[in-house]
């Protein structure tokens, strides 16, 4: 990630923790996402090198930021206030994440249950 983008993704986020508002948090979207949307009646796809918009004429519209490759990507805020709940599911079977535990994550999913993930030790 360039430098630039470094910078603002800080900043980003300690506004983030500060207000403990998770909204502001950024999720990304392989490009495929829509794809859906492409030539349709009704909708309009603008964007310039950075930002763009999905847009369905009289019903909704979400700006999205361009990363290099082939993600966008959009506040959380947005995803949830700015789609109707029939697209969430589209948009989330196109997001894009950094590596993660997936025993983690269904630790988060499920707390409390037990899960044998290997031997307690320090962390060196």
């Amino acid at each position: 990630m360039p430098d630039e983008a470094n910078i603002y993704l800080r900043l980003l986020y300690r506004r983030v923790f500060a207000a403990q508002d998770p909204s502001l948090s950024q999720i990304s979207f392989d490009l495929s996402v829509i794809d859906k949307y492409r030539d349709q009646p009704g909708y309009t796809l603008v964007r310039t090198n950075s930002a763009g918009r999905i847009k369905r004429e009289g019903a909704w519209s979400i700006d999205v930021g361009i990363a290099e490759g082939s993600t966008l990507h959009a506040s959380l805020r947005d995803v949830m206030n700015r789609l109707p709940e029939a697209e969430r599911e589209h948009w989330a079977g196109h997001v894009v994440a950094l590596p993660m535990s997936s025993a983690f994550i269904q630790m988060q999913l499920q707390p409390g249950s037990c899960f044998d993930d290997g031997e307690l030790r320090a962390w060196e």
